[in-house]
């Protein structure tokens, strides 16, 4: 089994471009599991991961995707429950997320400060930190008490030629927390 598991939610497709594109940097199967979109996920499998890179675009006003943010298909929103009860204890996880800081401005980012507040309460180590220089948006619950995103921030609306560069610095800082390869 892969050491590192890469689960994402999404709606429109984006999260699960950046999913792959995480995924193409480390096509080692036995490194990274393959992205799996939480709506086909088991809570069996996701647990059995010590260390979890995810992802989820907010969407609406601050929402996790799901049924009732008028999504396609189930998401995190439904995903959350199933291991609501479970404890995370002793796993690393990293979390990326991908909002519109121009059209959403005062919610930017929200779904991906959820992810962190519902993993850290389970015991989850959570790293992965990065800087909100570069974004204008005028609030968001993904921001911790330092002025940091909890995960990292990405904008493919407004700033995707900043994407990649993002990513890879992300990747370069999260590296020896995962044991990848920098």
């Amino acid at each position: 089994m892969a050491k590192i598991g890469l689960f994402f939610g999404s709606n429109t497709g984006k999260t699960r471009k950046v999913a792959k594109m995480i995924k193409k940097k480390f096509e080692d199967d036995e490194l990274m599991a393959k992205p799996l979109n939480v709506n086909r996920a088991e809570p069996e499998e996701f647990a059995a991961f010590d260390f979890l890179l995810l992802g989820t675009p907010t969407l609406g006003e601050g929402e996790l995707p799901g049924l009732s943010s008028d999504c396609d298909a189930e998401s995190w929103e439904e995903f959350l429950p199933k291991i609501e009860d479970m404890r995370f204890d002793g796993k690393t996880i990293a979390i990326f997320g991908l909002g519109d800081q121009v059209g959403y401005p005062d919610e930017f980012l929200d779904a991906m400060g959820e992810l962190h507040e519902f993993f850290t309460e389970r015991g989850a180590r959570v790293v992965g930190e990065s800087s909100t220089e570069g974004f204008e948006f005028e609030s968001s619950q993904a921001v911790n008490d330092d002025g940091r995103f909890v995960g990292l921030a990405l904008d493919l609306d407004n700033q995707s030629a900043q994407t990649e560069d993002r990513l890879n610095a992300w990747l370069n800082q999260i590296a020896p927390e995962f044991g990848l390869p920098v």
